[in-house]
């Protein structure tokens, strides 16, 4: 039924996008166990590796993913329901060493204006359980899993796993619960991984300061800026004390792109007010970043550890990219007469047209343009 469902809904094509983790509410009593997923349920149908895949663009069977992900919210909840008995071969729900049989209570598909913009699935399931603790993984292909128990208060358990990793015990009394300084290291990698490889419009914003800054100096003071104004943001978007539109959100990102471009374009040293333009951009960038830590599901009671994790990963990740560029033409040739010319300018020509590109496609444009 599954394969079928893939063939089906290859009929169309859509635009895929990076992937993050599954988000997953378990409640255990005496008598069951429920279990409420959040996922990229196209990927999983479609049968990404997601232990691998970073983008679903990159993936091998993509078409597959772009298919599904084209398909009306209820037609490809029709078709969950349908493929339901072979992914639920995928949750692996276990209590000492016997198999928990999972029965679908319900399908909710988000509705989503744009086919460019990932999508998320919402599966209720439940078990029927003895007394005992339970465990609970998913299949390595279906990636990282953020699990948090409910009905327990303080005691539950609430962590990321990684790829195939099983959850602890958990019993109806509560599981083991990440330390503080767990979930800080665990989620500085997120923070970095969002910057490199998976952030390009992040990497293209930090790269167009880097080609208007004559020495490394002015280039930290402009990349200070920006972390200061982020950081600030990243904190009030994912507290929710700033609500966040990503519909908003995410065109003037990318138009805060172009403009740094373009200016690098028709201006060849740093104005006065370029610093104060930079922190204003680096609120947006910190929205930006708050919708990515609202999709890791922050486990409950760990929200300052995995924050401050996260921001740090993303601050080493903005230095590995400036490092990079430093290393590659700004050591060697930024004080060559043809640099500018040859390299800043062109290259700051390149990142305005990618950041005008996303601007029409994050705004709907592209669609009404392109029809689809």
């Amino acid at each position: 039924m599954l394969k079928v469902f893939v063939l089906v809904a290859m009929s169309t094509k859509a635009v895929a996008h990076e992937v993050t983790p599954t988000v997953a509410d378990i409640t255990v009593t005496q008598t069951e166990v429920v279990l409420q997923l959040k996922a990229n349920a196209e990927a999983f149908l479609a049968g990404l590796d997601l232990a691998v895949v970073e983008d679903t663009d990159d993936a091998a069977n993509a078409d597959a993913y772009d298919a599904l992900r084209a398909l009306p919210a209820e037609e490809f909840s029709a078709g969950v329901r349908a493929s339901f008995p072979d992914l639920s071969d995928s949750f692996i729900l276990m209590q000492g060493d016997a198999r928990l049989p999972l029965e679908l209570l319900d399908v909710v598909v988000e509705d989503v204006a744009g086919v460019d913009l990932p999508r998320t699935t919402t599966l209720r399931m439940r078990a029927d359980a003895g007394a005992g603790p339970v465990t609970f993984a998913m299949a390595p292909a279906n990636g990282a899993l953020v699990l948090r128990q409910q009905g327990a208060g303080e005691a539950g358990f609430a962590g990321l796993l990684s790829a195939g990793e099983a959850s602890p015990p958990i019993s109806v009394e509560g599981g083991h619960s990440e330390s503080g300084w767990q979930t800080f290291v665990r989620f500085i990698p997120v923070g970095v991984e969002h910057i490199v490889p998976l952030g390009l419009d992040h990497i293209l914003f930090v790269l167009g300061l880097f080609f208007l800054a004559p020495r490394l100096a002015p280039l930290l003071w402009q990349v200070s800026a920006f972390t200061l104004a982020h950081t600030v943001t990243l904190a009030l978007g994912a507290t929710g004390a700033v609500p966040v539109n990503p519909d908003i959100v995410e065109p003037l990102i990318a138009l805060s792109i172009v403009y740094v471009a373009v200016e690098n374009i028709f201006t060849d040293g740093l104005q006065k007010w370029r610093p104060a333009l930079i922190f204003a951009f680096g609120l947006l960038h910190g929205l930006g970043f708050s919708i990515v830590l609202e999709e890791y599901g922050i486990p409950d009671g760990q929200f300052l550890p995995a924050l401050v994790g996260f921001n740090i990963g993303v601050e080493v990740g903005q230095l590995i990219v400036i490092a990079i560029a430093f290393a590659l033409v700004g050591y060697w040739f930024r004080h060559k007469s043809w640099y500018r010319p040859l390299i800043a300018i062109p290259a700051s020509a390149a990142i305005a047209f990618i950041g005008a590109y996303w601007v029409v496609e994050r705004t709907g444009l592209l669609g009404m343009i392109t029809g689809a």
